[in-house]
Parts: C-alpha cells; structure tokens; sequence
C-alpha cells in the first residue's frame, strides 16, 4: 500500500466492525524542557501494545485540571526525566545533585497524590519511581554514590544502548514484579538517584546486587507500582520481557475504569457507618479529615453516592434517668447529622430512596438517617414515631448488651430469650410507622423471633457470615437463608474481626464473605454496610476513598453490572420501600 494513500489506510481501519471494548486512557507525563514538550516513544509505544490509549500529559499544577484530568484517564504513567528538586524532600541538594525540572516537579508530586487519593492505578519509571515515594511519604537519595559511601555499586548509569540489559535485579517472592518478571531478571539503568525510603504507602519488591532499590509496590493494595530501570526501552528493540508489568497496568486500568463508569450509572449506597461519633473531635465533612474514614471527599474519591449514619448509643444503665438520657442523646446526634449536612454543599439529606436518586441527579451525595441501639427508644414505643417523623430510616434494635426489647449476641444474660414484650411492642411500631427493622448485633433467638414478628423484611445493617468467621455478630448460613425467605437484606461488614478470626482481615476476607454470603442467600439479598468510624475498614478498604477497589475485585469475581447494582444498593433499597410503603402513618 502506497504510504501517501490515506483512503487505503481509512479503507483498512474501517473494513470491519470493531468487536472489542474501549481501551482505556493512559496519561503519560511528558518532560518540558527550553518551551519543547517531549516523550521518548517508547513509552506511548509499550502502551499501546499493551492495549492501552496513550495521553501525554504536560507539566501542570492547577489543582482544578488536574482533578478534571484524573476524571479522564484510568491509568497514570509517571516518565522519566531531571532528577527532582530536593527542596520537597525538605533537603538542601548535595554536590552532585544534576539538572531539575521546576516545571514538572510541584505539578506531577500533586498529580500523584490526587491519584492516589481516586485509586487510579499507577506505574512509575525511574525519575516516576522516585515521584512515587516522594508524594507517598518516602524519600530518595539525591545521589547514589554520595549518599552510600563505602558501597560497591553497580554502574547504574550506562553508556550502551537503552534497550540492552545491562545488570540483574532480584524480586521478592510473592511481589507482583516477581510474578510478573520472574524471581531475578536482566534490566537496563540510566540514573544516579535511586529510592532511600519508600515510606509506609509503599514497600521494596527488588533490589540490585549492591542493595539499591529497583522496585516498590503498594503496602496496601492498590495499584501502584514503581520501577528504577526502564522497561518502556525494551519494545524499541523487539524485545518484549518487560511486556507483562505494562500488560498488568494496563488491564489495572480498564478493571479501574469499568468500575468506575460503572460507579457513575448505578447508585451506590453504604448501609452503616458510625461518623457521628466523631462529631465532638471537631470533625467537618467537607474537609478531607485525617481521622475520618467517611467524608465528603472520600466518598467521591470512591464513587459513593449514599450513606446510612448511625446515631450510635452504647448499651448503659436501665434506670428511668439513663433512658431518659439515651433517648435524648439520640436526638442530639440526630440533630448533629442534620447539622452536618446542612453545612455542607454537595450533599442533601434523604428520607426515602427516590430523594436518594433524585439527589444523584442533582449530582449530590446522600446521608440517610439511622439509631443503633433500640436503647434510644427506652420504654416509650411511641419514640418510634417521633424518631420516623425526623427521618430515621431504620433501627437496630440493640447494641452489645441486652436491653429492654431484646436479648444481644454479645455480653448478654439471655434475660428475654429473644424479644421482650415491649420489643414485639416496638418492632410493630416500627412496621407502622415505616421504620426498617436492623438485626445486627442481635441474638439468634432475637433474630428469628423479630423476623417472625415483623410484617415486612428485615435487614442486618453490618453482618458478616459466621460460616467463616466464627463471631456471634456474625450471621450462620440458616439465618441468611431464613432472611431470604423473607426477603430480608444481609449486608456485609469491613470489620477486621467478623471477617477473620486470626490474622490480618483485608479486602480479601470481604469479598470472600460477600461471596459466601451470595452463594446461601442469593444475589438479591446481600449487600454492603461499611461499619466505617465504628472500626469498620480492612486494608484494601480501608476508607470509603477505596469502595471502588471492592468492586474492581467484586467484578474479577464474575459479579456482572447488574449484580453489582444489586449489592451496592438496590437490594437494601428493596427493603426500605416495601416497608415505607406499608407504613400507616
């Protein structure tokens, strides 16, 4: 074909139906160097062949486009380049510091720190490793040879061709470079500065013979990896070992960005968190709060439209006075969680789920109203109606300890075996009023005599399955069965120990309770109740910031878009309309 005839190359391109997905968008950042923008092409050519869209990116550092930008792509490929002003390391340069890059240092250590924060996978070579740590908590050395005195270093930077090896490196076992690349494997080097420390957000996965840093992964799970040499090199010499690590992001990223479309076109929604236990240390929700697992930034990071938050009542004393006490403490924080929203933009109270949709539309994110612990109600069953009339989607009907309307599945003396008199009293109060009924925390007798007693379906708010993870707050296989039956909802909980009952509980327990709990239950009777600020959260999960890392994984788990519509909201929603729509009041 003549390479001037652009209508054979249409003609090529167009002679049949593409039958594959889109493939998604990788930003590369570029160097900027005397007005020029460059990248040397092999970067956009492993992307490419790895089947990804290559999108250079220029030095920026207007937070607003970058967050515009990081909305546009479903990977993050930091490039190699000018060694990075030490100055944001909090360092004076030593001697032997070379030539930075002022354009793209404050820019690309913002950059990746946003996309941090949004989960967005990331790999970075060589200046990019070392942008990894920096951003992340860690720190480089400014200059191998001036920082590690005494060490007999290899020649980390080579005189011969970028795409010949030149050295080997040796992988961790069980690291993701070691799957990918083998054990030790051959790389090339062309640099002088190297990781020191990777910080806590990332560990080492490979090391050269004189011990400097050659890799890192992600402490926690993500998808984030760094490398020192330069893979992207190898493909301009037709060789293509180094093809599996950009394999690996790239199908990272399309696993990111099917999630997150996904995220966008169905409502999301955590069942229970207990955030307003955090109110008195001052805690607001439109600030990225450090010691909140839930706020307003997270819960967009995560692509979480709706939360549930509980006004959460520890289990005290049964006197006149102290329930006069809880009901009023009830109230309060009630009132705090109206107080919250109404101080914030961006986000809307809901009573009902068509106000939870509606506010999507309106492209606002949802806090619906919650009592953990029927301790509020005290013995007045008419505090039902005054909670439902404030909004109170539902309440759990007891905390650890029993109380006067039921026995606990913890710290309890059996005194009901099951639910009392007054507690038949208010659960019927509740089927009234349209108040869901919520067993967590609840007795087994308690759960089967609520479950019979109500007239519409239940729910268990944060409940993992006991099948693994033998916990009396956890669920058997018999009660998730019978809340099928009846139409009832289970929602999973990231609590470390209901998912594990030795060792660390990560993202992985969760899934695989979730899963579990799917198999015995069904798919249209589970779903997801976080138990964030209330020891709720796993590595992995650790925040509502990485809801959208739990569907990734819920997806690698063959959950089609929708199953996943189901657990992450409709099925619970399912509940609180049919018990709305039965309400008499």
């Amino acid at each position: 074909m003549n390479p001037f005839d652009i209508g054979a190359a249409y003609a090529a391109a167009t002679d049949h139906f593409p039958n594959h997905g889109p493939r998604p968008v990788i930003g590369i950042t570029a160097n900027w160097a005397d007005g020029a923008l460059s990248l040397l092409d092999g970067y956009y050519r492993s992307i490419e062949a790895a089947g990804g869209i290559p999108l250079v990116i220029p030095p920026c550092d207007n937070a607003d486009v970058l967050l515009s930008m990081l909305d546009r792509i479903d990977g993050l490929l930091l490039s190699g380049g000018a060694d990075v002003n030490p100055l944001f390391a909090g360092e004076d340069p030593l001697p032997a510091l070379h030539g930075v890059n002022p354009a793209r240092d404050r820019g690309e250590l913002l950059l990746t720190r946003l996309a941090y924060d949004r989960q967005v996978p990331m790999l970075g070579i060589c200046r990019g490793i070392q942008v990894l740590a920096m951003a992340l908590g860690g720190t480089i050395h400014q200059d191998l040879a001036a920082c590690l005195p005494g060490t007999k270093l290899v020649k980390h930077s080579q005189d011969m061709p970028r795409h010949v090896a030149s050295h080997r490196v040796e992988a961790e076992p069980g690291s993701l470079v070691a799957e990918l690349l083998g054990p030790a494997f051959a790389v090339n080097s062309f640099h002088h500065q190297a990781v020191a420390d990777p910080g806590p957000r990332l560990r080492v996965t490979a090391r050269s013979a004189d011990g400097v840093v050659e890799a890192v992964e992600s402490t926690e799970m993500k998808s984030i990896v760094g490398v020192q040499w330069h893979p992207e090199c190898f493909i301009l010499g037709a060789d293509e070992s180094m093809m599996p690590l950009f394999r690996r992001f790239v199908a990272d990223a399309a696993s990111y960005g099917r999630a997150r479309r996904l995220h966008h076109d169905i409502l999301t929604l955590d069942s229970h968190c207990d955030t307003p236990m955090l109110f008195d240390r001052g805690v607001r929700f439109d600030h990225r709060e450090e010691h909140a697992l839930m706020d307003l930034h997270k819960m967009d990071e995560g692509g979480l439209d709706a939360v549930v938050m509980a006004a959460y009542l520890p289990q005290g004393d049964r006197s006149d006075e102290a329930l006069a006490a809880a009901t009023a403490r009830a109230h309060a924080l009630l009132d705090g969680i109206e107080h919250m929203v109404g101080q914030c933009s961006g986000v809307a109270l809901a009573r009902t789920p068509d106000e939870l949709y509606a506010n999507k539309r309106r492209g606002l994110h949802s806090v619906m109203m919650a009592i953990e612990n029927g301790y509020a109600v005290g013995r007045d069953p008419q505090n039902v109606a005054r909670f439902r009339r404030r909004g109170v989607t539902y309440m759990t009907l007891c905390h650890n300890g029993d109380n006067d309307l039921c026995d606990s599945a913890r710290r309890s003396t059996s005194e009901h075996g099951g639910l009392s008199e007054l507690g038949r009293t208010v659960v019927a109060e509740m089927n009234r009023t349209g108040m869901v009924v919520d067993l967590s925390h609840a007795a087994e007798t308690t759960f089967y005599d609520a479950v019979a007693a109500s007239t519409v379906p239940v729910v268990c708010s944060h409940s993992s399955a006991r099948a693994l993870c033998n916990h009396p707050r956890n669920l058997t296989d018999d009660q998730l069965r019978r809340l099928a039956e009846t139409g009832g909802v289970a929602q999973v909980t990231l609590y470390h120990g209901f998912l594990r009952e030795e060792g660390e509980a990560t993202v992985v327990d969760a899934v695989r309770h979730l899963m579990h709990m799917i198999s015995v239950a069904g798919i249209d009777h589970v779903g997801i109740g976080s138990d964030f600020d209330g020891d709720g959260g796993v590595r992995g999960c650790a925040s509502a910031a990485e809801l959208i890392g739990l569907t990734r994984r819920l997806m690698a788990e063959g959950l089609s878009a929708d199953d996943l519509r189901k657990v992450w909201g409709e099925n619970f929603l399912r509940v609180v309309r049919t018990a709305q729509a039965a309400a008499q009041e």
